[in-house]
C-alpha cells in the first residue's frame, strides 16, 4: 500500500481523447466522466486495495510519462516501448496492437509505403510509441506531433494532413469521425499495452502484475475491451 496507493487513494493516470481505445479513454457525453479500459481496469484494482480511485486525465500517454516525477499518479495503463521503459517498470501486458495510417477521404495513397513519400504530410501524437515507431520508419518524409488525438483531428479536418499515425484501434474511431477516411492495410509499428508503476516500486509491480494476469484469466480484461466497443481486439497471452 505504500508504494501503490501512498495516499490511501489509487491515483490512476489516463489518456482522454475524442475516442476510446485500449489506452485512450473518452467523455461520456451525458455525464462528462471519462469511459474506457484503463477507466474500467482502474477500478477494478482499487477494488481489490480496497481504496478509493481517483483519474488523473492527461492528453496522451507522452504526457503520463513526462508526469512520472510529480506525484500525481500511482499507475496506470499505456503502450510499452524502450523509451519510455527508461521512465517507468511495466507489468504484463494485456493487449497487443499495431499502428498503422488513416488518410482523408480522397486521398491517393493506396499503402504504407506510399506514406513515405517526400511531400506527404504525416502527424500523430508528440511522445508516444506509434509516433517514435513512425519517425523511425520514415526516411523520405517526416511526421509533425502534437498534443493529443483531439488535435490530430482539427489537423485533418483543416485540410493540413494527408496521413494519421495512431493505433488500428484508435484509427477504427478517429475513422468514425472523418466520413470517406480510409485506414490503411498492414502495420509500420507493433506493440503493447500494460500497466505501468513509477520505477523503483518493487512490490507495486509484482501486485499490478499478479492484477493484471488474474484480469486476463477472468475475464476482466476482456469486458473492459467490449464495454469500450473493442469486441475485435484480442486479450494479450498469459504472462
Amino acid at each position: 500500500m505504500s508504494e501503490l496507493a501512498p495516499t490511501g487513494t489509487l491515483r490512476v493516470a489516463i489518456g482522454v481523447g475524442p475516442a476510446a481505445s485500449a489506452f485512450y479513454t473518452a467523455r461520456d457525453s451525458t455525464t462528462g466522466r471519462p469511459r474506457g479500459v484503463a477507466v474500467d481496469l482502474g477500478a477494478a484494482l482499487a477494488q481489490k486495495l480496497g481504496v478509493p480511485v481517483q483519474y488523473v486525465d492527461f492528453s496522451s500517454s507522452g504526457e503520463i510519462t513526462a508526469a512520472v516525477n510529480r506525484d500525481v499518479w500511482d499507475v496506470t495503463f499505456m503502450p510499452v516501448d524502450a523509451e519510455r521503459a527508461k521512465s517507468v517498470d511495466f507489468a504484463p501486458a494485456y493487449f497487443q496492437f499495431e499502428s498503422t495510417y488513416l488518410v482523408p477521404a480522397g486521398s491517393a495513397i493506396q499503402s504504407i509505403e506510399e506514406v513515405d513519400r517526400p511531400g506527404v504530410r504525416v502527424i500523430g501524437v508528440a511522445n508516444t510509441t506509434t509516433a517514435r515507431g513512425a519517425a523511425a520508419s520514415l526516411k523520405r518524409t517526416q511526421i509533425k506531433t502534437f498534443r493529443g488525438v483531439e488535435e490530430l483531428l482539427v489537423e485533418v479536418k483543416a485540410g493540413r494532413a494527408d496521413a494519421v499515425a495512431l493505433s488500428k484501434e484508435s484509427l477504427k474511431n478517429f475513422a468514425a469521425q472523418m466520413p470517406g477516411a480510409r485506414i490503411l492495410p498492414g502495420h509500420f509499428w507493433a506493440s503493447t499495452v500494460a500497466p505501468a508503476v513509477r520505477r523503483n516500486r518493487p512490490n507495486a509491480l509484482a501486485y499490478v502484475a499478479d492484477f493484471i494476469e488474474a484480469a486476463k484469466a477472468d475475464g476482466t480484461v476482456r469486458r473492459a475491451l467490449d464495454a469500450a466497443g473493442l469486441k475485435d481486439a484480442e486479450v494479450a497471452p498469459p504472462r
